[in-house]
């Protein structure tokens, strides 16, 4: 591909790219869709009444909005680092803790990083996390987080006489109906929520700072074709988004 082949389809690109990583943004903002729940009715008396259960599916999980955005933002990064190591031989290593992001880059795709991280930056800042007030534990087989049941008791009222005075020669016994609330079985609740542990999220944002100061460095170091294409995305969102 001719770089000016390049340049005339980038910019549809970059819109599709934008449009569909606000998307990805998007759904972030909508804590109900990454919860779900499972709560069950056991009644105490073994012919007792049995409530119907309810449960509410995890709709989105944060991997799978994760791989969204990433998908959104791959080719978009790949066209735009073809362009700019194209434009100019001005390149220096972006190095995080002395490993090597990415080797001899150009100054152009470092100022396009330097905005992009920015964003990425808002994203993590955006997925959800684990309520801290709950005890979580990952369940592989339903591939979200779970906490363990919670009982709760369901009451019911009776009603039943209670003696006022007793009957005596001269007075019938005074009676009146009182009510009294009694257990009639037990709620066993399980939450479910698609959300990442706030330990995880902390890590993925220490590693877009760490990386937006290496380009800054690079950018820094650096002093200044025939297309070549490149694959810069797979090493940006690898080391960003990597178990």
């Amino acid at each position: 591909m001719k770089l000016n082949q390049l340049i005339a389809i980038l910019n549809g690109v970059k819109q599709a790219s934008a449009k569909a990583a606000a998307e990805a943004y998007q759904l972030c903002q909508k804590p109900a869709l990454f919860q779900g729940l499972s709560r069950t009715y056991q009644p105490r008396e073994e012919d007792g009444y049995v409530y119907p259960a309810e449960s509410q599916k995890v709709t989105l999980k944060a991997r799978e909005v994760i791989d969204q955005f990433v998908t959104a933002r791959t080719e978009y990064f790949d066209l735009t680092a073809t362009q700019d190591f194209a434009n100019t031989q001005a390149k220096a290593s972006i190095v995080v803790d002395g490993r090597t992001i990415l080797a001899d880059v150009p100054v152009p795709y470092l100022l396009f990083l330097e905005k992009q991280l920015q964003d990425i930056k808002n994203f993590v800042g955006s997925i959800p996390v684990l309520p801290i007030d709950k005890e979580w534990s990952y369940d592989s087989n339903r591939d979200c987080y779970v906490t363990e049941p919670k009982q709760t008791t369901k009451t019911k009222k009776i009603t039943k006489p209670v003696v006022l005075y007793e009957a005596t020669k001269e007075h019938p016994a005074q009676v009146k109906e009182a009510s009294e609330d009694v257990i009639e079985g037990t709620w066993s609740l399980i939450e479910f929520s698609g959300a990442l542990p706030a330990s995880r999220i902390n890590e993925l944002k220490l590693r877009v700072d760490n990386l937006l100061k290496a380009v800054i460095q690079a950018r820094e170091e650096a002093n200044s074709m025939e297309v070549t294409q490149q694959r810069a995305a797979i090493a940006i969102f690898g080391y960003l988004f990597a178990e």
